[in-house]
């Protein structure tokens, strides 16, 4: 069968590259076309029709200013999901781009599987009504998704999530804390991670302030997890200063070796509690006390990070907007960095809670499964 799948950023691509590699398991005639990155390229051996760098903007006004480029990727997508003509199409989030393309697909009688759903739960919930309209099947990868989407008369099967197995694979295959400092030619000091997103207007924003953060505690490292297609000029335009800018495959080679860490909200705060590592979530936006109040009122959560969100408790703490400066940020830091700290003790076992609540189910592998099967289902009834 004929598989088309669209992921607009860095864990998107990492995901899907993971469902690929399960649709060619049990599907051993799958053939692939996608819009993604590296990673989907590696598990499909095929090349991608626009990739995800070219995508991923964020924001009104960068949204704005690349409306032209946005425009054309969309075109392309749709143009090309009509000539290939898949036997269905699977979304991996990005909702404001692939529910587009769902709407071309639904006109071409294509079936449309949604894999990590969209934060509708967040905000923007008024796209359940075109997610009831356009897709056949949501897989979420969020124990507390389904229940959401029951409460407003759409089904979703929660499948497991793919960062459980892909961080343990990982963090066993680390380098030895001799191997890692030699091979980043790094002295051997404690570490603090800084990961500002993997959008220019998330660097641009978040960098400098984490920095100088750090720069609080000169007896510690800052050094910066570099998103793929994110070069260090940009890096070194928006505040990372002497910071070492590192690019492991993946950024539990580094995490492993931190003392804790500062991120931009997102799958990236994840990945740092599955690996154990203590963190501040930072996201500034524009700074200012009226988007952080605009931003709650929009917001139809208590958290914006997926530990938090999780658990359905305060894990890890959130320096939101105003609140993130350098001296509040660098005040939640402190103590995290201290290895016998309460602060730090609970918000390990604030992870425990967390990942037992994610279970140990093959997201990537239940879902190929239960993609394949209805596939076969439709074939089935349209032949008799």
């Amino acid at each position: 069968m004929h598989y088309f799948i669209i992921a607009g950023e860095a864990s998107g691509d990492l995901h899907a590259s993971h469902l690929i590699e399960a649709i060619k398991k049990a599907d051993n005639k799958a053939v692939i076309t996608f819009l993604g990155g590296d990673k989907m390229a590696q598990a499909s051996g095929e090349k991608p029709i626009v990739h995800y760098r070219d995508m991923a903007y964020m924001g009104f006004s960068e949204v704005l200013r690349n409306l032209d480029k946005i425009s054309a990727n969309l075109r392309t997508a749709r143009e090309a999901l009509k000539m290939a003509k898949p036997d269905c199409l699977i979304l991996v989030d990005y909702p404001s781009f692939n529910l587009k393309v769902a709407s071309t697909a639904a006109k071409e009688k294509i079936p449309v599987y949604y894999y990590i759903s969209p934060k509708i739960w967040a905000w923007k919930k008024w796209r359940i009504n075109d997610i009831r309209r356009l897709v056949r099947r949501m897989f979420a990868i969020l124990p507390f998704e389904p229940a959401f989407y029951r409460a407003n008369n759409f089904d979703a099967t929660y499948v497991g999530n793919p960062s459980v197995a892909e961080i343990d694979a990982r963090l066993a295959q680390a380098d030895s804390r001799e191997a890692f400092l030699s091979k980043y030619s790094l002295r051997d000091r404690p570490l603090v991670a800084l990961m500002p997103g993997s959008r220019r207007g998330e660097i641009r924003n978040n960098l400098a302030v984490m920095n100088l953060a750090v720069s609080r505690f000169p007896q510690y490292r800052g050094v910066i997890i570099a998103a793929p297609g994110v070069s260090d000029d940009i890096y070194r335009a928006n505040g990372a200063g002497n910071l070492p800018i590192l690019r492991p495959s993946d950024a539990a080679e580094v995490l492993a070796h931190c003392r804790a860490a500062l991120i931009t909200s997102g799958t990236a705060t994840l990945e740092c509690a599955l690996c154990g590592v203590p963190q501040v979530v930072c996201y500034r936006a524009n700074g200012a006390k009226i988007s952080y109040d605009i931003m709650k009122r929009i917001l139809s959560v208590e958290h914006v990070s997926l530990p938090n969100l999780i658990a359905g408790r305060t894990i890890i703490p959130e320096q939101l907007v105003h609140q993130c400066t350098p001296d509040l940020v660098a005040e939640q830091l402190g103590p995290l960095l201290k290895i016998d700290s309460p602060q730090r003790e609970a918000q390990i076992k604030g992870y425990a809670d967390m990942r037992a609540r994610l279970g140990n189910e093959d997201a990537a592998a239940n879902t190929a499964r239960e993609i394949i099967k209805d596939l076969k289902e439709i074939s089935t009834k349209a032949q008799s």
